[in-house]
């Protein structure tokens, strides 16, 4: 019997067509006119999607190199950071500014929870020392959103000099995120997740007052040394042998997102997420998130029921959700609804939900979830 697998994992992500034909060409060398050309256009496009006329840096990475170089290249040994660490992506900045011998006041928060906006005015208070401050804007692990523009207005009105560094791997693409509008100073994303690419590829913007940084950090750096990167990249060049075809398909999806619009792209994101939250309650399954993001959504799987049995079960009939990590392993799953999905997807892997659930054991009225979820795109069509 065919069962096609649909792809609903937080990263990697369904490639587009066009992107799909993008990575599939021959490939061309990087030090000719026409590898500069179609850099330049990416680079531009990056501007586009930031509403920024400032560097945006492409590495050959995962979006962790992107991460390892917004340390390495704005701070120095001894400066003291505060990690806001409440999924396994916050406790990665936690693990890199150690490395890199940063004096880390640890924040943690409960996994599914957003930080609470008096502990953080009463931690700003405490630590004016304060150089950095890293964060996920939409935090993976656990679907959960933060909310950036309120942690910048306070760092910034409470501290002298400090660096509002985001993770935004699962939030550009997914909302509208524009750095200069709400005080990013260092913004970095991945390929893998709403770029809708294969992985490969980071991205890395900088604030001006994040760039007076660049002279005064003393870390090591070599691959990521932004310096470098960004007098190479500004003629259509990078310092070191880039993903080439990666670069070429990122010019075919966000060909895409402009032509979409910044505005409905973040609206379809949202009413994808509504769609899929209020979906599964339905079901009376419970949400793993108190702050829950649009790009993923994490569901506790129903009382006695191993999540990661449910999601053998999804992929049986041809769905691949995720699962938790750590300590949430076999305890919750996760859809994504973040780049290359449509209204009409969710409504499939609701009605996957529904008869997983149902084989699984769990008693499922037929129809239900789904009904909710047409109710909610209904309105937007």
């Amino acid at each position: 019997m065919l069962i096609k697998e649909r792809l609903f994992t937080p990263g990697p992500v369904p490639l587009p067509p066009q992107v799909i034909k993008a990575l599939g060409q021959q490939i061309i060398h990087h030090r000719t006119p026409e590898f500069t050309n179609a850099f330049l256009q990416v680079r531009e496009k990056l501007q586009k999607l930031l509403k920024t006329k400032r560097d945006v840096l492409m590495f050959a990475s995962s979006g962790t190199g992107a991460m390892e170089a917004s340390i390495v290249n704005f701070f120095s040994e001894e400066d003291t950071v505060l990690v806001i660490n409440a999924g396994k992506f916050g406790q990665r900045w936690r693990e890199i500014a150690k490395r890199y011998n940063l004096k880390v006041i640890d924040y943690e928060i409960p996994w599914g929870k957003t930080y609470d906006k008096e502990k953080l005015i009463e931690i700003l208070g405490k630590y004016p020392q304060i150089k950095g401050i890293l964060v996920q804007q939409s935090e993976t692990s656990t679907t959960t959103y933060h909310d950036v523009k309120f942690l910048a207005e306070k760092a910034n009105e409470m501290l002298e000099d400090c660096l509002i560094v985001v993770d935004g791997i699962t939030s550009v693409g997914v909302y509208e995120v524009y750095p200069e509008e709400v005080g990013i100073d260092i913004l970095v994303t991945g390929s893998q997740k709403a770029l809708m690419l294969p992985p490969g590829l980071s991205i890395l913007y900088y604030s001006e007052k994040a760039e007076k940084r660049l002279d005064t950090s003393n870390l090591p750096k070599y691959y990521f040394d932004v310096k470098a990167e960004s007098k190479k990249q500004a003629k259509g060049q990078t310092a070191y042998t880039p993903a080439i075809n990666l670069i070429l398909a990122l010019n075919e999806s966000l060909n895409l997102i402009l032509d979409e619009g910044l505005e409905n792209l973040a609206k379809r994101h949202e009413v994808m997420a509504k769609a899929t939250r209020e979906a599964v309650q339905e079901l009376g399954l419970k949400l793993l998130s108190e702050s829950p993001a649009n790009s993923a959504t994490g569901v506790y799987a129903p009382e006695g029921i191993n999540a990661d049995d449910l999601r053998k079960q999804l992929l049986k009939i041809g769905f691949r959700v995720a699962g938790g990590q750590d300590h949430l392993k076999g305890k919750i799953f996760r859809i994504a609804h973040m780049g290359y999905f449509d209204f009409m997807d969710m409504i499939q892997v609701i009605a996957g939900l529904e008869i997983a659930l149902q084989k699984i054991g769990y008693p499922v009225e037929f129809g239900k979830a789904v009904s909710k979820a047409q109710e909610i795109i209904r309105e937007v069509l």
